[in-house]
């Protein structure tokens, strides 16, 4: 899936998009948003709005 669009995506979908890509294909938020051209800015507001943020311990986001 893309992930041009991501603030134009439902929570829960992009919540569960970002788990996985983070589970299978990266090490680290950095990473992630290296590999997909994310802005980091625009990318922490957007999961901010959605109620969650990035554990690094475990490399996923959580709801707060």
């Amino acid at each position: 899936m893309e992930l041009y669009n991501f603030e134009h995506l439902d929570g829960a979908i992009l919540y569960g998009i970002v788990n996985d890509k983070l589970r299978l294909e990266c090490k680290s938020l950095e990473d992630f948003l290296i590999k997909f051209e994310l802005d980091k800015k625009t990318f922490l507001l957007k999961i901010e709005d959605i109620g969650c943020y990035y554990d690094a311990n475990v490399n996923q986001l959580r709801q707060k």
